[in-house]
């Protein structure tokens, strides 16, 4: 088995007032050359937004773009005429594919809003860029990983062009899960949101990282109550 640590202090931390924010690979003004991805997993970067602002419209393609809302308000708008306002519990997914042109604001005017903003690599490029949205809720996901984004297109989820999985749990302490891999050549990064967690012996705390290779079956063990994400993408 092969592990990669990322300790939440050693990411590449920036504040530009408006935003604070945290990345896990190198992104923007961070570079680090042995940060650049996990597999087809580009960026992981834990966004805090202050009111009123955001990132206004910019284009993207041929990047698959997948924002968890972790606490307060985030209105979107795009230019496949697309507008909605995503609460803490939301999943947001986009195929920029051939391209699409969109914006993210705190549509509080009081509160910030937190958010983590995922790039998968594409599977195919040049696709129809397309956008959807869907709310979880915190039973849904309680003391289990609740899959909130697949390959699939059949099993009524968001998908994504990848074959990638991405689950959230919610877990008490002391409770225990297995993992089990769903793609021959895939790689599992697991994100502590929450508390403390110990997986394949390692003990995670608060926004730590771990990139696991060449193991089937993972037991996750909350050390306390918690907040999990799990992203599974071909590493191959």
């Amino acid at each position: 088995m092969e592990k990669i640590i990322h300790r939440a202090n050693t990411r590449g931390s920036f504040d530009y007032g408006w935003l604070q924010t945290n990345h896990t690979f190198s992104f923007s003004k961070y570079y680090n050359p042995d940060r650049m991805q996990f597999g087809a997993l580009r960026v992981l970067n834990d966004d805090y937004i202050q009111p009123r602002k955001g990132f206004g419209m910019h284009p993207h393609n041929d990047m698959e773009i997948i924002s968890v809302i972790l606490k307060g308000e985030l209105a979107h708008k795009d230019n496949i005429k697309n507008g909605a306002v995503l609460k803490a519990g939301d999943v947001q997914v986009m195929s920029a594919g051939t391209g699409i042109v969109h914006s993210e604001y705190n549509n509080s005017e009081t509160d910030v809003v937190n958010i983590l903003q995922i790039w998968i690599l594409p599977k195919k490029t040049n696709v129809n860029p397309r956008y959807d949205e869907k709310s979880y809720s915190p039973k849904e996901k309680y003391n289990k990983l609740l899959e909130i984004v697949t390959p699939d297109k059949s099993k009524g989820k968001l998908w994504i062009n990848q074959d990638a999985y991405l689950h959230l749990g919610g877990f008490d302490k002391d409770f225990k899960e297995i993992y089990s891999k769903k793609i021959v050549s895939g790689g599992l990064y697991f994100f502590i949101i929450e508390g403390s967690f110990e997986i394949c012996g390692e003990k995670l705390y608060r926004r730590d990282g771990m990139g696991i290779l060449d193991e089937d079956h993972i037991e996750i063990k909350a050390l306390e109550k918690g907040e999990l994400l799990v992203i599974e993408v071909p590493v191959k």
